[in-house]
């Protein structure tokens, strides 16, 4: 089995970088809270997944002191963009380069075959995905072939043409993706931006998103869009038989309502 972590939506901002928003003020604290929850699991995970909005601004201190928080994490980390990032901000933190290129790559992680896009449309809430990663991803989709495949993308493929266009990725772009991964084996597609719990079956393959650190949505509310406070992550167990994620709410803080000790839970019949 192949367990990962799915953090995502962290908005993390220096306390010097002038974010005018008054619900990003507690994500470092959050940041480094989930680190050391991380850290102290009695299984630990063969890897890390941030699946976009690192930041909240894109500013390079927010990067710096993001890449800090992240340091002491035991396991392998996986990083991708969302469109609240900026790519010179973070390649100039995390590659020590001055470039505006979008951020794809790929790794093998415990078993699994990790492809990381950049869906980032600069001054854009929505998606999309370029024609150079198009013509990237057909590259490992080839490699490996024995593995699963794990795809990382900060917005989700557009499920149907009813959907909100600025929760996902454009319809060609959806269209074009479920084409190139038809016939492979994808264990999942990791996500975030719409700060919402949710698993989707989208030809075969499961879309994981998480609430993230930030904030989530009341699902309950039709008309507008209200914020919440809600911050979770995902753990992720691989088996050859597929995927199960749970959800772990962070905040509000749980109250205890018992406790059923490790004895009598192996006496249950």
């Amino acid at each position: 089995m192949t367990r990962f972590i799915h953090l995502t939506d962290i908005h993390v901002s220096h306390p010097d970088a002038g974010d005018p928003s008054a619900n990003v003020a507690g994500n470092a604290a959050m940041l480094e809270q989930v680190v050391g929850i991380i850290n102290a699991m009695d299984r630990q995970p063969d890897f890390v997944v941030a699946s976009g909005d690192l930041t909240n601004m894109g500013d390079p201190a927010s990067y710096e002191l993001i890449k800090d928080i992240l340091s002491p994490l035991a396991a392998p980390l996986v990083l991708a963009l969302g469109n609240h990032d900026k790519r010179e901000g973070f390649h100039q933190v995390f590659d020590g380069a001055t470039s505006d290129a979008p951020y794809f790559h790929d790794a093998v992680h415990a078993g699994l075959h990790v492809i990381t896009l950049d869906t980032m449309v600069p001054g854009h809430v929505a998606g999309t995905i370029c024609d150079a990663q198009f013509d990237y991803l057909a590259q490992p989709l080839t490699r490996h072939a024995e593995l699963p495949k794990l795809i990382v993308m900060h917005h989700p493929p557009r499920i149907d043409d009813a959907g909100l266009p600025w929760g996902s990725i454009d319809m060609d772009s959806t269209n074009r993706l479920a084409d190139m991964l038809h016939g492979h084996r994808v264990a999942a597609i990791l996500s975030g931006h719409i700060h919402i719990n949710q698993v989707t079956q989208w030809h075969g393959i499961p879309i994981v998103v998480s609430m993230g650190l930030n904030s989530t949505v009341d699902l309950l509310e039709t008309r507008d869009l209200r914020l919440i406070e809600g911050r979770a992550l995902g753990i992720c167990d691989w088996r050859d038989s597929g995927l199960t994620v749970s959800f772990v709410p962070l905040t509000p803080e749980a109250r205890e309502l018992g406790v059923i000790d490790r004895a009598r839970l192996l006496a249950f019949t």
